[in-house]
């Protein structure tokens, strides 16, 4: 009798964790599908520059696999639409993601299937190969120390990056912006840490700014004190703060804008999980090490920066582009 198993991913770059996992992977059932990311969908999720290998010549990459049987690209952030059409037996992904964290674990769950979270090979990344590949070729030295006088350089290359690099996902989650502001839906806002003064900046924005929407779009940051809250989950390991409040007050259609520098973020990431299962949009904001948050979400800002404080300041900036591109829409819907 067959049985199914199926892994996703990008892979750009095979490397050893990956032959690795689509081994472990294959163990489990008598046929490997393994779902891949489209080259727009890898550069939504990882941001500018990736993939580094196009799409056909990673499908012809995995098929060389002898664990592999089967390679299908889909072109959305998720493959939640691929896994709801194949009915897989078994699904699998790398330790880097908890089973519920895991897109399409109730689809396998729910039919009495298998979900497993296989424990990575350490020390293999694509995005540590490509990282090494930039600074080898950058400079063979060690860099010189950081002078903190020229963060406003590093802040202006930074905005010119994402001015050029990011304009397809700042009009992306625009567009799930608007349509939310049109049809009268919420939208809820979410950060951890220091994303939390991020959330609240940019939930006092949407309320300030439409006083005649303000029933229509009841902006809503998921925190009340940002330090006191964001502080207390932080420290007693409770990662369902947002998810909570996302339970409470979301409905169908709503929209939630998650933030988190890193991406990782268990707090807002549960929040994420909570809104999907809710079937509401997710707009992302994060840093260019964000991969889980961006594949998680239905449009995703990567800003193309490492540093806190750079991501932070980008994500205000294009909120408040945001802001511009809801009121455009809004006068040319009046009129």
């Amino acid at each position: 009798m067959e049985k199914i198993v199926f892994t996703n991913g990008c892979f750009d770059i095979v490397h050893p964790g990956h032959i690795d996992l689509l081994r472990r992977a294959r163990g489990f059932g008598t046929k490997l599908i393994v779902g891949i990311n489209s080259d727009r969908s890898v550069s939504q999720i990882k941001g500018p520059g990736r993939p580094v290998v196009d799409e056909d010549a990673r499908r012809d990459v995995l098929l060389g696999i002898k664990w592999v049987d089967e390679v299908v690209i889909f072109d959305e952030p998720t493959p939640a639409a691929l896994i709801a059409e194949l009915q897989p037996d078994v699904l699998v992904k790398g330790g880097d993601w908890k089973p519920h964290e895991i897109i399409g674990a109730d689809v396998v769950l729910a039919k009495g299937g298998e979900v497993h979270s296989l424990p990575l090979l350490d020390g293999y990344s694509s995005s540590a190969v490509i990282e090494k590949l930039k600074t080898t070729a950058d400079s063979p030295n060690a860099k010189p120390a950081r002078d903190p006088l020229n963060s406003l350089d590093e802040h202006l290359a930074v905005m010119d990056t994402v001015s050029v690099s990011c304009r397809g996902s700042i009009d992306a989650c625009a567009q799930i912006l608007v349509d939310a502001v049109k049809s009268g839906s919420k939208v809820l806002i979410c950060g951890n840490g220091g994303s939390a003064a991020d959330a609240q900046h940019i939930a006092a924005e949407f309320v300030g700014r439409y006083e005649t929407e303000r029933r229509a779009l009841p902006a809503i940051a998921l925190t009340t004190d940002t330090s006191a809250l964001t502080a207390l989950a932080n420290d007693y390991s409770f990662e369902r703060i947002f998810a909570r409040q996302v339970e409470a007050l979301a409905s169908a259609g709503d929209v939630l804008i998650a933030i988190s520098t890193s991406g990782t973020s268990p707090n807002v990431i549960a929040a994420v999980m909570e809104a999907r299962g809710k079937g509401c949009k997710i707009v992302g904001m994060t840093g260019e090490q964000g991969k889980k948050l961006a594949s998680l979400s239905d449009a995703c800002l990567i800003v193309p920066s490492r540093r806190t404080a750079r991501i932070q300041e980008a994500h205000i900036t294009v909120a408040h582009i945001w802001c511009e591109i809801i009121d455009t829409a809004l006068l040319e819907a009046r009129n």
